[in-house]
């Protein structure tokens, strides 16, 4: 007796890295700011609220978006991002303005290396985010450092470095807006290898590997 076929449905949807970053560049900014004192260091209290309703949330929808739309690697940068900025905020609303913590820095440390681990597995296909996420990453190390030490220097490092995630953050937001709006590329995003083929595939190469994907296959 002959199996009963199976269907696997594909549903069109935005892409949402565009609107992670988003989050990711207000994060920054506002983080940066007051590493380098251009925000009073007794307004840490409402940088903090500002990252729970602004950053995080963008961060974490954008997260469950992607692994929906079966980019594994840009879905847990983003959840890494999201849980990090989470964690930040909580530890800033519940401390005294201009401490250090060294459990916020050994988290720090941590997410530094799983956005190495998802940066380095998002270049496979998409150069520009991977940057992005390799640089946050960079910053989250010397700011965890900072927490550990309360040197001042690598607070200040990490502010200079989170500008620059802004700027290319801001860039690459904008690029992947303009791409997904267009249906091509406008601004050079580094796509390569499968996330050039994304664009430029056709039907049958972009759901040919389904049947091996999680969610199709038998076991994760």
């Amino acid at each position: 007796m002959s199996e009963p076929p199976s269907t696997v449905f594909l549903r069109p949807i935005g892409s949402p890295v565009a609107l992670g970053l988003a989050g990711l560049v207000g994060a920054s900014l506002v983080a940066s700011g007051l590493e380098l004192g251009w925000v009073a260091p007794d307004e840490r209290a409402h940088a903090a609220l500002i990252i729970l309703a602004f950053a995080f949330p963008l961060q974490l929808a954008a997260s469950l978006i992607a692994f929906a739309a079966r980019d594994g690697a840009i879905g847990a940068a983003l959840g890494v991002l999201a849980g990090t900025w989470l964690a930040t905020a909580l530890v800033w609303l519940t401390s005294i303005p201009g401490s250090v913590s060294g459990s916020l820095g050994l988290l720090l440390l941590a997410s530094a290396g799983l956005l190495a681990g998802t940066g380095t597995a998002a270049a496979t296909g998409k150069l520009l985010p991977a940057a992005v996420f390799l640089l946050e990453g960079l910053r989250f190390a010397l700011v965890g450092i900072h927490e550990l030490s309360g040197t001042e220097f690598w607070q200040n490092a990490g502010g200079v470095v989170g500008l620059v995630v802004v700027a290319l953050a801001g860039y690459a937001m904008l690029a992947l807006a303009l791409e997904d709006a267009k249906d091509r590329t406008v601004l050079p995003a580094g796509r390569r290898g499968p996330g050039a083929q994304a664009l430029t595939g056709s039907f049958e190469e972009q759901v040919a590997p389904v049947a091996n994907e999680a969610g199709v296959r038998r076991q994760l």
